[in-house]
Formats: structure tokens, C-alpha cells, sequence
């Protein structure tokens, strides 16, 4: 298990482990999703949003509530969790 100490000013230095396992550099963006009370996870960010346009044409024609994208982004998260384990 990696650790990190938070500053005074709120910040945190990601352990090379853990860079090197997401693909972040300096200056990538990254996206903090609560799963639950008291559990975090952090996503890369670093995709441009122009590489994603088209990518799931087709593949739903009702668009999806913000309360369905959190419930499928905290299910992925967790059945990534578990693999993990």
C-alpha cells in the first residue's frame, strides 16, 4: 500500500508507484470520484475530450441521468478495486 502526507495546504505528492501505475506526469490532470463515504478514487484525466467524440455512437440512443453515470462510474470503480485484490 502506497501512503502520502497532506500539507498545510492541502496537497499530497503521488508516489512514483502510483504514477507509474495510472500513466501520470506533471502536469496531467486527475479526477477524484467518492465512491462512499470515506472511500476515494483517483482516475487519470489526462485524455483529451476530442479523442473520445464517437467513440460510443450508436451504442445508446436515451441519454443517461447524472445520478445513472455516478451509479455505472461507482460500479466500474469498484469491480476495478476487486480485481486488484
Amino acid at each position: 500500500m502506497a501512503a502520502a502526507r497532506v500539507t498545510s495546504k492541502g496537497q499530497i505528492t503521488i508516489p512514483v508507484r502510483i504514477r507509474a501505475a495510472l500513466g501520470v506526469q506533471a502536469g496531467d490532470r486527475v479526477e477524484f470520484v467518492e465512491l462512499e463515504k470515506g472511500q476515494v478514487i483517483m482516475i487519470p484525466a489526462t485524455r483529451s475530450v476530442r479523442e473520445l467524440n464517437g467513440m460510443f455512437r450508436g451504442r445508446r440512443s436515451k441519454p443517461l441521468t447524472v445520478e445513472e453515470m455516478d451509479e455505472v462510474i461507482g460500479k466500474r470503480a469498484s469491480e476495478s478495486l476487486d480485481d486488484r485484490s
